[in-house]
């Protein structure tokens, strides 16, 4: 789950969280499309997902975490829906709009919306590493919903592979306890609860859901997610305290590129990768994409990497590729058939 918010392609036979995506992948009957393009494409989801940890560090320094998440969202899913219906495309049903509701509050707040509140007290590199995970969690969920198949060896040994790669991150992450540059156990833990919640709602918009174009249920999800984020900034009393003038100029400038960057055309580019690739290689930026957060937070902001770090990444990572090698192999087979 990248601080933009879909899922891996071949974690549901080329879905990210929405039910229709599959249909999308038809590389056989498509003609193959312009190299040039298909850089591009792989350019935006590999850097723009990539730098979105970055960004919302940027962004809470001085803003909300719920309140910039909420605000981000229900911009993004207005635009969106409301270009949609521009050109002609059908409003979501009553109950597509309540399956929108479920998988927008659980996906966006319970998993973008923790990122954000994380990222507080975590290093956007540190966020990113953790959440790389989040396919074991997917996996996991997967086989435990109602029909699902028991958990494969490689699914248990991953998970276990993966968690140990947190448990080393967290014991060897530098800790200046609160304030810029520090590490919480608390914002950790509210990573992996991130990582689980939006394996949750991807499970459900997958097997629960009423399907729904996948461009138009993203902007229900958005909508629905970013009122989800602003209820929760309102209990919090972010309306009585915020003021806009408090908002520094990296801060605004991160919420706007989130806004554009991350959820309109880092989406955009990854439905039409979806379309013209294998989903096989579209999975790839989940593999990147921690590579990108890690290198831009040390870069930018001079987040500490260190050997213990690393060896961490590399451990989170080995977990996912053990999850995952099943299913490139397995559709791997039936591409060439």
């Amino acid at each position: 789950m990248p601080a933009g918010f879909f899922l891996p392609p071949l974690l549901f036979t080329g879905v990210r969280g929405q039910p229709n995506l599959p249909a999308m992948n038809t590389t056989t009957e498509l003609p193959p499309p312009p190299r040039g393009k298909v850089i591009t494409a792989f350019a935006a989801v590999y850097i723009l997902w990539g730098s979105t940890y970055l960004a919302i560090r940027l962004g809470v320094a001085t803003m909300p975490p719920f309140l910039m998440a909420g605000t981000r969202f229900l911009l993004a899913g207005s635009l969106m829906m409301g270009w949609l219906w521009f050109r002609g495309h059908r409003l979501p049903s009553l109950l597509q709009w309540k399956n929108a509701a479920i998988t927008g509050t659980i996906m966006l707040l319970g998993g973008n919306g923790m990122v954000c509140w994380a990222e507080q007290t975590v290093n956007s590199s540190l966020a990113a590493l953790i959440i790389a995970a989040s396919p074991i969690w997917f996996a996991v969920f997967d086989s435990l919903r109602p029909g699902g198949s028991r958990p494969k060896t490689s699914t248990v040994l991953g998970l276990i592979v993966g968690f140990s790669g947190v448990v080393i991150l967290v014991l060897g992450a530098p800790s200046h306890g609160a304030g810029p540059g520090s590490t919480s156990l608390a914002g950790v833990l509210a990573l992996v609860v991130a990582c689980a919640m939006w394996a949750g709602g991807s499970i459900y918009s997958k097997y629960y859901s009423v399907p729904v174009s996948p461009w138009m249920a993203t902007g229900a999800q958005m909508l629905c997610g970013g009122v989800a984020n602003s209820l929760v900034s309102v209990v919090r009393g972010d309306l009585a305290t915020f003021h806009f003038a408090q908002v520094s100029a990296s801060s605004f400038g991160a919420f706007i590129y989130l806004i554009i960057f991350g959820s309109i055309i880092g989406f955009g580019a990854y439905v039409w990768l979806l379309e013209h690739c294998a989903a096989a290689k579209v999975a790839t930026y989940a593999y990147v994409n921690p590579v990108i957060a890690t290198l831009l937070g040390g870069l930018v902001l001079h987040e500490p990497l260190t050997p213990i770090i690393g060896l961490a990444a590399v451990v989170i990572l080995g977990g996912v590729l053990i999850v995952q090698w099943p299913r490139w192999e397995k559709a791997k087979t039936a591409s060439s058939r």
